[in-house]
């Protein structure tokens, strides 16, 4: 899979293909059909499938302050959408200038002079280019209207559903943050995991008897706070049972929100490991506690209740 950072990078070899354009949070069931779609079409075409995606996502750059929680952060999404065939990404920084450009020339400058787009995949609701003026019928009507070795044929994406229920990003933090896993993993057609590098805390776990690996959310908003039963990939060949906490840290006067998580039993070194921890039970909302003490004592209750329900309840995959 190429990944493309920018119009600038685009080369020859990446004219010629067929598209589809959106955030892609989460890289959900129903994005997995959008690409199945789209790969169907590339190879009846005998064209490369590219993704066109944004970072920032425009609502973190429109307004942060009321940007919904990142499901994956680009690493992640990225390597789940290579994971699903797609050939080529092509990934445009989302700041003023991009947010500024006319939509006729967004179609110009990415669709055709950049991409040679050819068969293009998109909801009817799509908005892009300056003042959200671009939409799905101006993409078909361009689209008709450029010469044949440059015009582009337009497809309506489907309303993707599980059970009845339409399978979207939005719907699944909603679950998430009810600590609804199991639904959420039927939409997303896996375990809820946040994926990170350990690095280095305060270590005060250390002096109460639970030390932990601390993750860095790398998102403004994450999608998950308070204190959950995990299991954590990267450990070992099995998974290994934990429990994470989300939050500021209230007690110990916290400002940044962490994942901080202690793998039962474990000894050893995890500084700069690559780890997934998968969020199975939510066990309580994150809490300011009186005094050090208090803290501890709750740890050991949610860890002792952790490990039981974990116990009990065997790995899925």
């Amino acid at each position: 899979m190429r990944l493309i950072r920018g119009l600038h990078n685009l080369r020859d070899q990446d004219r010629g293909c067929v598209a589809t354009i959106g955030n892609f949070d989460g890289v959900h069931l129903g994005h997995r059909a959008v690409f199945e779609r789209l790969l169907a079409q590339g190879k009846a075409l005998g064209l490369p499938a590219t993704v066109i995606t944004f970072e920032p996502q425009p609502m973190e750059s429109f307004a942060p302050a009321l940007a919904p929680a990142r499901l994956t952060r680009l690493r992640e999404k990225v390597a789940a959408i290579a994971t699903d065939g797609i050939e080529r990404i092509l990934l445009l920084e989302f700041g003023p200038r991009l947010a500024a450009m006319d939509a006729r020339d967004f179609i110009r400058r990415v669709l055709v002079d950049g991409l040679g787009v050819r068969f293009l995949l998109v909801g009817d609701d799509f908005r892009f280019g300056h003042n959200r003026s671009g939409d799905y019928a101006l993409l078909e009507r361009i689209g008709a209207e450029l010469p044949p070795e440059q015009g582009f044929e337009v497809a309506n994406l489907r309303t993707i559903k599980h059970q009845d229920e339409r399978i979207s990003s939005t719907r699944i933090r909603q679950l998430l943050a009810a600590g609804d896993f199991e639904r959420a993993r039927h939409l997303l057609g896996r375990g809820y995991r946040i994926c990170g590098r350990v690095g280095h805390g305060d270590q005060r776990g250390r002096t109460i008897g639970f030390p932990t690996a601390n993750i860095n959310l790398h998102r403004r908003v994450s999608p998950l706070r308070g204190v959950y039963a995990v299991r954590v990939h990267g450990v070992s060949d099995a998974p290994w049972p934990g429990v994470a906490n989300i939050g500021r840290r209230p007690t110990v006067a916290g400002t940044n929100e962490r994942l901080e998580v202690h793998l039962f039993d474990f000894e050893g070194d995890l500084y700069g490991a690559h780890l997934q921890v998968e969020f199975l039970l939510r066990l309580r909302d994150e809490q300011r506690f009186d005094s050090f003490e208090a803290l501890k004592a709750q740890i050991a209750r949610d860890a002792a209740v952790a490990r039981q329900w974990l116990q009990c309840n065997q790995p899925l995959d």
